[in-house]
């Protein structure tokens, strides 16, 4: 939008730009243009606008792809982008309120936005905390914070947001914008920063809970050594030290994205006693992946009962052949809920033999030769989500093949988290509402492993 159009809008709104909802709104419009083109919108792609304000960003791009979405905090302009822009889907609210779960049955989304600055921090963060279904993020910020996104090590700007965010998705420094390209222009100048999920193995895996908090409180005080920061660690500095090939007075600043995992490991590793880093083995294409992903698919050999129609055991076969020549055979799946009642769904692991990075049931597993349903649906839960609950079951399912043949004891149990996910099993999880299950299985049944889809229909109409 041009300025003369921007204060002919506001003019006939009767309104000045608020400053305690960061309002200052993009007047040049080839500019505006550049921003939505870097999304690389197709048409039909889903996207998210946060705080459109007068819509410059909007129009450009509506022209892409009409399948958008805006979340707009100033009722003013809702009305107003509603007359401008008839059809396109708007929510009234606060971003900073957003239910990111929302957007799965959009499928990936790309999102974008002139973030008010007050609010940066805290939206950075809503839409990159894992899971998440965006794809792609297009953020003005101001260019300070732009700055501490994209920073290297040994830099004033690295800091515990660097890490936070980068661990998991990569930041770019697309441009700085001058104050002079907004209305009111602000008195410091912005930045357009383009945020986009790491590739699959860049980066070893951690445990994220863990590392947050060994990031956090490393940089506590930051002109401090590192070793004074985290002396409640109880770590071996100097192996921890000779192990990241840093001297022992090294500052929080000083270590790498790649060094704060492998500490991260380390300390891990001596809180549950395991190696402090993980092996590496080649998996034929060149490449390498950690031990546990090895050990993902080295499952074949597992020996199963096999069962006739009637569910009762034959004989029993390696679950190589089980799969290979679909023999009926047995599994648990556990639906763990909170107290309100919302349901645990676990991302399958991308190094899973089966459904590789669908979501499926909290915990779900084979019944192994000689065992059975109510001895390994504790057990599944225990293994795969990291704590010990009671279970009830409430269903029984005959093989078919939206089970993969297999003969299915439905559970339901109880438990509010944290959980602790074997990254050798499990990417990623979170609680969701029934209803958000109902509409993402509606719109987008591709995302999830069959036996689950099966195990929901029972679950939600008893048939």
């Amino acid at each position: 939008m041009k300025l003369s159009t921007i204060t002919a809008s506001l003019a006939q709104l009767g309104m000045q730009p608020t400053r305690s909802l960061g309002q200052n709104f993009l007047h040049d419009q080839n500019l505006a243009d550049w921003i939505v083109a870097q999304l690389a919108l197709k048409p039909g792609e889903a996207w998210l606008e946060l705080g459109p304000g007068l819509g410059a960003l909007t129009e450009f791009a509506l022209a892409r792809s009409t399948n958008g979405l805006l979340i707009e905090k100033d009722g003013r302009m809702v009305g107003f982008l509603q007359e401008r822009f008839p059809g396109v889907e708007i929510v009234h609210g606060d971003a900073t309120e957003f239910d990111v779960r929302e957007l799965f049955a959009r499928g990936p989304v790309k999102v974008l936005g002139n973030l008010p600055y007050y609010v940066s921090s805290q939206i950075l963060f809503q839409f990159t905390d894992e899971p998440s279904p965006v794809s792609m993020l297009i953020f003005t910020l101001q260019k300070e914070l732009a700055e501490r996104l994209s920073a290297e090590p040994r830099t004033k700007a690295y800091g515990a947001l660097t890490l936070l965010i980068g661990r998991r998705w990569k930041v770019k420094y697309l441009r700085t914008l001058p104050g002079s390209v907004f209305h009111p222009a602000p008195n410091v100048d912005s930045a357009v920063v383009a945020i986009t999920p790491r590739p699959v193995g860049e980066l070893p895996e951690c445990d994220g809970a863990h590392f947050r908090k060994l990031v956090k409180q490393g940089f506590s005080q930051r002109r401090k050594q590192l070793r004074k920061n985290l002396a409640d660690q109880q770590l071996d500095w100097p192996a921890l030290c000779a192990h990241l090939r840093v001297e022992e007075t090294t500052r929080a600043e000083e270590l790498s994205l790649e060094q704060w995992i492998a500490l991260t490991n380390f300390a891990t590793a001596k809180s549950r006693r395991l190696l402090p880093e993980p092996q590496e083995v080649a998996d034929g294409s060149g490449k390498s992946r950690p031990h546990w992903a090895a050990a993902a698919q080295d499952v074949h050999g597992e020996i199963f009962d096999v069962v006739d129609e009637n569910d009762r055991v034959t004989h029993q076969t390696s679950r190589f052949n089980v799969h290979a020549h679909k023999l009926r055979h047995r599994a648990v799946h556990v639906f763990v809920c909170n107290a309100r009642g919302d349901l645990f769904l676990q991302k399958r692991s991308r190094w899973k033999d089966k459904c590789p990075g669908l979501w499926d049931s909290s915990a779900a597993g084979h019944v192994n030769a000689g065992d059975d349903y109510a001895t390994t649906a504790p057990r599944e839960i225990e293994e795969e989500l990291g704590v010990q609950t009671e279970v009830q079951e409430i269903a029984a399912i005959a093989a078919c093949e939206g089970t993969g043949w297999e003969f299915v004891r439905l559970y339901r149990a109880q438990h509010e988290g944290p959980f602790r996910l074997p990254p050798a099993e499990i990417e990623s999880g979170a609680f969701f509402t029934r209803e958000q299950i109902t509409r993402w299985i509606a719109a987008r049944p591709q995302d999830f492993a069959p036996g689950f889809l099966e195990c929901w229909r029972i679950f939600t109409t008893g048939t």
